[in-house]
């Protein structure tokens, strides 16, 4: 998936916003103020570390050798992602939508009940 095609999809989310907290290497995707997609746009290849479910975290290293643990991130509930072109583009989107799932079960009832009528 092209760098650009990629931040237009992670964007695409309601109340995503792109930040760069931690400098110009490292592109940040929030949904209301929490990390759901840390994207390394210089890395070769590119990585993007998604936030995941323990046990289908582990599912998805077994099944991609592009999926390894979260890179500088807990291990158990993030996996970091190589874009080699490895994992099917239906698989990377769906890999993105459950992290921004996995982040908004876990904001306030009051944030999540927003989301849902937007």
């Amino acid at each position: 998936m092209k760098s650009d095609v990629l931040a237009e999809y992670l964007l695409s989310f309601l109340e995503t916003s792109e930040e760069q907290p931690f400098g110009p290497d490292v592109d940040v995707y929030k949904v209301a103020g929490k990390i759901f997609a840390i994207v390394s746009p210089d890395s070769t290849p590119r990585r993007i570390s998604l936030k995941c479910d323990p046990l289908l975290a582990l599912e998805l290293r077994q099944e991609y050798e592009a999926v390894i643990p979260g890179y500088h991130l807990n291990k158990d509930h993030w996996n970091t992602v190589a874009l080699d072109g490895t994992v099917p583009t239906r698989e990377l989107k769906s890999m993105i939508r459950h992290s921004y799932d996995q982040v908004v079960s876990g904001l306030s009832k009051s944030v999540r009940q927003r989301l849902s009528h937007e």
